[in-house]
C-alpha cells in the first residue's frame, strides 16, 4: 500500500528532530511507482523531499544514493557548477526506510524537446564534463564501483552472448554489435567518474537572462568509475541537441580526446533492447520477449547497412574538430521552459501559496528542426519501460533507461 504524503511528512519529524511541518504535497519523480515521495515545508523555512522505496530494488538504489551523496563532501561539491542533494536525515518506516533530502528547484526537459544552440544543450555538456572531471580517487577511496575498460567491454560481450542465446536476436544486430566489440579503437578511452544512471530527468534547469542553465543534478545512485559514454546514452533520443551537447562536453573535458565517445553511447543505447529481451527470456515472460523482438527488428531495419564504427572514419582529429562547433550566442532565444513532472503545481500552491508558483513553467515550444545526429544514424526514442517489470533486481536496474519505441529518421 502506498504511503500517503501525510504519513511521509510525519516521518520527517523523526528524521529531523525538532523540525515542524507546516505544509505537505505529493511529489512525483518519473520513478514508475517505485518510491513514495512527498514535498514538505518546514517551520524554519526549509523545503525538503522525503522518499521511501516500495520494493527491494528501489531500497537498494536508495542505499546507493545515500552512500554516493555522503561521498560527495563539501570539498567535492565545490568542484561542481551546480547543486547536489544533501541527505538531511533518515528514519525507519514499516516495511522500509524514509530518506529526507533538501529540495532542489528547477524544471526538466525531455530529450526530444532539447533545442540546439547555446543554452540547455551547452549547459548539459558542461555539467557532464564537470562530473567526469572529478578525481577518480573520490570514488575509489570510498569503495564505490570502479570498472576498467576491459571489464566494461566484457560486460557488453556477455550481454550480447545472452541475447544471442535466446535465439530471438536478429542476426544482423549480432554482427553489428560483434563488430563494435572487435573494433579496438572503440575501446581506447580513459575511464572517469560517472553518474552511471543518468537520464534527462537527472538534470534540473533554471532560466537566467532567458537562457536555461543546469542548477541541480539528481540521481547519484550509480556514482562510479566507468565509461563516460554511458552518461550520454539517453542523448540518442535528442537529435536536435546532441551535436551541441557533445561539442560543449569536448570543449570542457579535461581528459584525452575520445574520438568514439558518441559511437559507444549509441552502442549502449541499442543494447538496452538486448537487455529487455534477455530479461523477458530469462523470466519466462513471452509478452516481454515478443515486445523486445519487435523493437529489435525495427532497430535492425533502421540501422541496416550501417556500422557503429564507420569503416572510413577519420582519426581523433575529427573529434577535436567538434570543438569549433560550440555555438555562440543565439540570435533568437528559444523558450525551453516546461512544467516539471516533479510535482503537481496546483497541489503545491494550495499548501505553499504563491511562492511555489515560481517553479511553474510554460510548456516549451518545439525547437527549430535540425538533424544533429550523424547522417547515417537514426535517432532512438528513449522511454521508460521499467514500470512494466513485475520483479526487480538486475533486470530492473538494467532497464532504467530502456528503449521503448524505435523511430527511424525521415
Amino acid at each position: 500500500m502506498a504511503r500517503s504524503p501525510l504519513t511521509l511528512a510525519a516521518s520527517v519529524t523523526s528524521a529531523l528532530p525538532g523540525a515542524g511541518v507546516v505544509g505537505v504535497a505529493a511529489l512525483t519523480e518519473n520513478s514508475a511507482g517505485r518510491y513514495d515521495s512527498a514535498l514538505v515545508d518546514l517551520d524554519d523555512g526549509r523545503r525538503v523531499v522525503v522518499r521511501a522505496p516500495v520494493d527491494d530494488g528501489a531500497a537498494t538504489e536508495t542505499a546507493a544514493e545515500v552512500r554516493a551523496l555522503t561521498v560527495l563532501t563539501s570539498g567535492v561539491r565545490g568542484l561542481l557548477p551546480f547543486r547536489v542533494p544533501t541527505v538531511l536525515g533518515q528514519t525507519p518506516l514499516v516495511g522500509g526506510r524514509a530518506v529526507v533530502v533538501d529540495f532542489l528547484p528547477g524544471y526538466r526537459v525531455d530529450p526530444p524537446h532539447l533545442p540546439a544552440g547555446r543554452g540547455a544543450a551547452t549547459s548539459l555538456g558542461e555539467a557532464i564534463a564537470a562530473i567526469h572531471a572529478l578525481p577518480v580517487s573520490v570514488v575509489r577511496d570510498e569503495g564505490l564501483p570502479a570498472r576498467t575498460t576491459r571489464q566494461l567491454r566484457d560486460d557488453i560481450e556477455r550481454t550480447v552472448e545472452r541475447a544471442v542465446a535466446t535465439r530471438r536476436l536478429p542476426p544482423s544486430l549480432d554482427v553489428r554489435w560483434s563488430q563494435a566489440l572487435n573494433a579496438e579503437e572503440l575501446w581506447r578511452f580513459e575511464t572517469t567518474v560517472v553518474l552511471g544512471g543518468a537520464g534527462a530527468s537527472s538534470f534540473l534547469f533554471e532560466d537566467f537572462a532567458g537562457e536555461p542553465r543546469i542548477t541541480g543534478v539528481l540521481d547519484w545512485h550509480g556514482l562510479s568509475v566507468g565509461d563516460p559514454a554511458g552518461d550520454f546514452m539517453w542523448l540518442a533520443s535528442a537529435p536536435d541537441a546532441a551535436d551541441d551537447v557533445f561539442a560543449s562536453y569536448l570543449a570542457r573535458s579535461v581528459h584525452a580526446p575520445d574520438g568514439l565517445l558518441r559511437e559507444r553511447a549509441r552502442l549502449y543505447a541499442e543494447l538496452e533492447f538486448a537487455k529487455w529481451l534477455v530479461h523477458g527470456h530469462e523470466g519466462g515472460r513471452s509478452d516481454i520477449v515478443d515486445d523486445a523482438v519487435e523493437l529489435l527488428e525495427s532497430l535492425a531495419a533502421g540501422v541496416a547497412g550501417d556500422d557503429i564504427v564507420p569503416q572510413d572514419r577519420g582519426d581523433v582529429d575529427d573529434a577535436i574538430a567538434l570543438l569549433d562547433r560550440v555555438p555562440g550566442p543565439a540570435a533568437t532565444v528559444v523558450d525551453t521552459s516546461m512544467q516539471t513532472d516533479a510535482y503537481d503545481p496546483a497541489e503545491v500552491s494550495a499548501w505553499f501559496g504563491d511562492d511555489a508558483d515560481e517553479q511553474d513553467a510554460a510548456e516549451d515550444a518545439p525547437a527549430p528542426g535540425r538533424s544533429a545526429a550523424p547522417a547515417d544514424t537514426a535517432p532512438l526514442d528513449l522511454g521508460p519501460i521499467r514500470e512494466r517489470l513485475d520483479d526487480v533486481g538486475e533486470a530492473e536496474r538494467a532497464s532504467q533507461a530502456a528503449l521503448r519505441r524505435w523511430a527511424v529518421s525521415e
